[in-house]
């Protein structure tokens, strides 16, 4: 995959993250670069299923990534709200949402049990992780 060097912040590290968007794209890259793909598309045409399989590949095993307006609000939360003792509910119904997309995995929390700041505080390091790579 080919690195971004540069703020990524700006607007051309967003398009160059839409090119990358999943493992599939990756594949695909090699593919080219290594003279595979033209072999294949030689010996099975041009619906040799390449395409599918990078949409699948990309679906499985998606780059894992804030949107701008996701971007902003955690960088708010996590330096101006976050207490990991105690959740407002606009964080919990916010924090879920983004957590969900990135990581395409739903988290149930009960908010009366006392299991929700703990879950909280997990999503909460899981979306860090991708924070700190900007």
């Amino acid at each position: 995959m080919e690195e971004f060097k540069g703020d990524k912040r700006t607007k051309e590290y967003r398009e160059w993250k839409k090119r990358q968007q999943g493992l599939g794209d990756t594949i695909e890259k090699i593919t080219e670069k290594t003279g595979i793909k033209k072999a294949v598309k030689a010996v099975f045409g041009d619906d040799c299923g390449c395409d599918e399989r990078r949409e699948l590949l990309n679906t499985i095993k998606p780059y894992n990534c804030f949107t701008e307006d996701e971007f902003n609000y955690f960088q708010d939360f996590y330096n101006t709200r976050y207490n990991p003792k105690h959740f407002e509910s606009d964080d919990v119904t916010r924090l879920r949402q983004i957590h969900k997309r990135i990581f395409r995995r739903d988290t149930k929390i009960c908010l009366n049990c006392n299991s929700a700041i703990r879950v909280m505080n997990i999503i909460t390091k899981d979306l860090l992780k991708i924070y700190e790579t900007y």
